[in-house]
C-alpha cells in the first residue's frame, strides 16, 4: 500500500459535551490522517494502537493486523508505520512480527531514553487458542510474553524473544501487555527504570487483574512487578508523579462504579496501594491512553493527558482530558470523535503538539486508526 499522503485538515469547536465534561469556548485546528484503514494493506482489520516518537523525533504507530477477521484471536501481525516530519507524512506499513496463523500483539511500546534503543513488548498465542480456552485452562498452549527491539529509529526490528519465565507467574493465565505505551522513570530511586503496565487472570480465582513488569539493565532482562490489591481491572497505562510515585490507571470491570480505577506505587511498580476510583473519568469498559505532557516547574505548569470513549453506555464520543493536579482532576476536555470510537494511545511530538491514535468509524470503532495532531491550546 502507498504511503498516506491525504492529510485533512479538520476544524472543529470545542463542544460543551454532557456526562460532566468542562465547557469549551474557543475553536482549534485538528489535523487527522486515517493512518490504518481495514480492508487495506492485506488485513482485513486494524486494531489496539500504540504510540511514541523517539529521540531524533520520529513518530511511530504500532497496531495489530488481523489477517482474516476482525476478532481477538486467529492470525494476527505486529505492524508499524513511521513518520519523519511530524506525522504530515508516513512512510509504508511494515510487519514487525508474523508468525504464521498465530496471534501476535498487544502492542506496548517505551524508549530508553539514554539510549535511544525501542523496546516493543507484546504478547503470543497459538492462532487456535481463543481467551476463554486460555482462561479455562483447555487451550492447547497459553499467553506467551515477548519483547522486540530497534536500535535505528524502527528502521529494522530485532526477533522477538520469550520473556515469560520472569513477568508471568505460573497460575496466571491470559496475560496482555499494555496496550499502549510504557514509561522510563525520571525521577527518584529507580529513575532510569522502564515500566509496562501489563494485566493477568489467576487460574484459580478467574480474577483481573492489573500489573507491572519492568527493566533496570537498559532493556537488556525483564522482571515481575507489583499487581494491583483489588480485582476487577485489566488494561491499564502508567504515568509518574512529580514526587516520584506512579499512578496506574486501569480499565474497570466493576460495574456499579463506571469508572476507571486508578492506583499508586511509591517504590518504582513494586507494589500498588490506595486503589479507587477516577470519578471524573467514565467509562463503558474499555482501553485508554495517560501521558504526560510536561513537568511543573518554574516555567512552566503540570500537564497530564488522558484519552478514552467518555461514555459510561457504550464505546462513542473519544475524548481528550488534561489535568493540572496530577491527575486529581480533569477539568480541561475535547471531544475528538463523536461517533463509535474504542482504544487509544498518546504522544507528545517534538514540536510540542499533542498526538493521539485512536480507533474510531461511522459504524464501528474498528473502521480506521486515526492520528490526530492538535496544540496544548485547544485544552487550555
Amino acid at each position: 500500500m502507498k504511503p498516506m499522503h491525504h492529510i485533512v485538515p479538520v476544524f472543529i469547536a470545542l463542544l460543551v459535551l454532557g456526562l460532566g465534561l468542562a465547557p469549551q469556548v474557543h475553536a482549534e485546528a485538528i489535523t487527522r490522517t486515517p493512518l490504518f484503514v481495514s480492508g487495506e494493506g492485506e488485513h482485513h482489520t486494524y486494531r489496539i494502537p500504540a504510540l511514541a516518537v523517539t529521540n531524533k523525533g520520529t513518530v511511530l504507530a504500532f497496531c495489530e493486523g488481523r489477517q482474516r477477521a476482525g476478532g481477538d484471536s486467529g492470525d494476527i501481525n505486529m505492524v508499524l508505520k513511521r513518520s519523519t516530519d511530524n506525522g504530515k507524512t508516513w512512510g509504508e506499513q511494515q510487519v514487525i512480527w508474523d508468525d504464521g496463523r498465530n496471534t501476535c500483539g498487544n502492542p506496548c511500546v517505551v524508549i530508553d531514553r539514554d539510549s535511544g534503543t525501542i523496546f516493543l513488548l507484546m504478547t503470543w498465542n497459538l492462532g487456535r487458542d481463543h481467551e476463554k480456552e486460555i482462561i479455562a485452562q483447555t487451550s492447547k498452549d497459553t499467553r506467551r510474553v515477548y519483547v522486540t527491539q530497534s536500535n535505528d529509529d524502527g528502521l529494522t526490528w530485532a526477533t522477538p524473544k520469550e520473556v515469560t519465565a520472569t513477568t508471568k507467574l505460573d497460575n496466571w493465565t491470559w496475560y496482555a501487555t499494555g496496550p499502549g505505551s510504557g514509561i522510563q522513570l525520571q525521577h527518584g530511586p529507580h529513575k532510569g527504570r522502564l515500566v509496562i503496565p501489563c494485566d493477568h487472570i489467576e487460574a484459580e480465582t478467574k480474577h483481573y487483574y492489573s500489573h507491572v513488569i519492568y527493566s533496570d539493565d537498559a532493556g537488556a532482562t525483564w522482571k515481575l512487578g507489583g499487581t494491583t490489591p483489588e480485582h476487577q481491572v485489566n488494561e491499564c497505562e502508567v504515568v509518574e508523579l512529580p514526587d516520584g510515585q506512579l499512578m496506574l490507571n486501569m480499565r474497570n470491570y466493576d460495574r456499579s462504579k463506571k469508572n476507571r480505577q486508578v492506583a499508586i506505587s511509591t517504590d518504582g511498580g513494586g507494589t500498588w496501594t490506595d486503589q479507587h476510583f477516577g470519578t471524573t473519568l467514565i467509562e463503558p469498559i474499555c482501553q485508554a491512553a495517560i501521558e504526560r505532557y510536561s513537568w511543573p516547574d518554574d516555567e512552566t505548569k503540570s500537564v497530564i493527558l488522558f484519552s478514552n470513549p467518555a461514555s459510561q453506555d457504550g464505546r462513542v464520543k473519544m475524548t481528550l482530558r488534561a489535568s493540572h493536579d496530577e491527575g486529581q482532576t480533569w477539568p480541561k476536555s475535547l471531544l475528538l470523535h463523536e461517533g463509535p470510537s474504542a482504544y487509544s494511545d498518546l504522544a507528545v511530538l517534538n514540536d510540542g503538539t499533542i498526538a493521539c491514535l485512536y480507533e474510531a468509524g461511522e459504524k464501528s470503532a474498528y473502521e480506521t486508526i486515526v492520528f490526530v495532531q492538535l496544540p496544548i491550546t485547544a485544552l487550555d
